[in-house]
């Protein structure tokens, strides 16, 4: 037996093992081809004789330290086999050698074999999926530390997908306000009524984003303390719009944001938190929702709010709203996303100017 990577002349055969292995689910062979084609993808066979009775698809999420196992398929006569085993090896080995220190994947709730080769290979459940496949079946999420010296404790934060594409900066708002009060009614009402309380920001298309003021105002209304760090004075995200008109209408509503943040003296900083300063805040319970650049997580210009989830001693954690269904991910691929700390530092900035803006929530303190 033979483990190697596919190539485009295995096509044929891996559509072939699909449509024995699956009833539902199955991945295509217009996927195949994109996936053997495309820089952020893996896929592994394995072959008897020339004859493929197993393969592997791995995904690579950009500009983050996570890999996804996304399929796997043993042909009927060949499992018990062991060749399972080899191929997820094998995947680890090559998501390693592309710097990715975690791997995840989901699993059928009724798939006792497959539960029982990831649990000995040392992936965790850490949780799952309501009516996840075709035919309704739960799935359970796992994850697997690639350096074992990862061992971060990543079950505090709360996670929600944005629903439109420019809520993100809303998603972010409910999970730490989830976070700090469970009892948080969460929908997409509310996701809407944030943004329209939020949004300052006139896009070069289409609706607009929401800035730090309005969501630290939006998080006060609702019992929340909220504080915010921006490293520049002005109109913010001003320099990605050309019209006259908009820069006048976004500087009019910042400016009366300003005026009741100063009534409500909420904190206003000018100046950086930095990795270990995020750190630290995050150790005392704050929530810090912070603004980043997409362009190396979804090759975007674009500003985008992510909350962070956690810390270790390499890689910040955070929940991305945003799940990159066009590219094969779910919503494992968007909770406590690791990010080299060096990298954040560079990520956690947007525009030419480099605004860099964070907004910490926490419990009301008692009057």
């Amino acid at each position: 037996m033979q483990i190697r990577p596919a190539t485009k002349n295995d096509v044929d055969a891996l559509v072939a093992l699909e449509n024995r292995c699956f009833d539902d689910d199955r991945i295509s062979r217009r996927q195949f081809r994109h996936l053997l084609t495309r820089g952020h993808a893996a896929l592994f066979v394995a072959s008897d004789d020339g004859v493929l009775i197993g393969s592997l698809v791995v995904l690579f999420s950009r500009g983050t330290a996570t890999a996804r196992l996304y399929s796997i398929a043993i042909a009927p006569e060949a499992r018990g086999r062991g060749i399972a085993k080899k191929l997820v090896e094998r995947a680890e080995q090559e998501a390693w050698a592309n710097e990715r220190v975690w791997m995840r994947l989901e699993i059928r709730k009724d798939n006792d074999a497959s539960i029982g080769l990831f649990e000995s290979l040392g992936y965790r459940r850490f949780g799952s999926h309501i009516d996840y496949y075709a035919d309704h079946m739960d799935a359970w999420r796992y994850e697997k530390a690639l350096d074992r010296r990862l061992k971060p404790c990543l079950d505090r934060v709360a996670w929600y997908e944005q629903t439109l594409e420019f809520t993100c900066g809303p998603a972010c708002l409910i999970m730490a306000m989830q976070t700090l009060d469970p009892g948080t009614k969460v929908s997409r009402s509310l996701e809407l009524k944030l943004w329209r309380e939020a949004t300052t920001i006139f896009m070069t298309s289409g609706l607009g984003g929401c800035g730090p003021y309005g969501l630290a105002l939006a998080a006060h209304r609702r019992g929340f303390d909220a504080e915010i760090w921006v490293n520049q004075q002005g109109v913010q995200m001003i320099d990605t719009v050309r019209s006259t008109e908009k820069k006048e209408v976004m500087a009019l509503v910042q400016a009366d944001m300003e005026s009741e943040i100063a009534a409500l003296d909420i904190p206003v900083h000018f100046d950086v938190l930095g990795v270990n300063e995020l750190e630290a805040v995050f150790d005392t319970g704050a929530i810090p929702v912070v603004l980043i650049s997409s362009w190396q997580i979804y090759a975007e210009l674009s500003p985008h709010w992510v909350v962070i989830s956690g810390f270790d001693q390499h890689f910040v954690y955070v929940n991305d709203p945003f799940v990159d269904y066009d590219e094969g991910e779910t919503s494992v691929d968007s909770i406590n996303m690791p990010i080299g700390r060096g990298q954040f530092e560079k990520i956690a900035r947007y525009g030419r100017k480099g605004l860099r803006a964070v907004v910490l929530i926490r419990k009301r303190k008692a009057a």
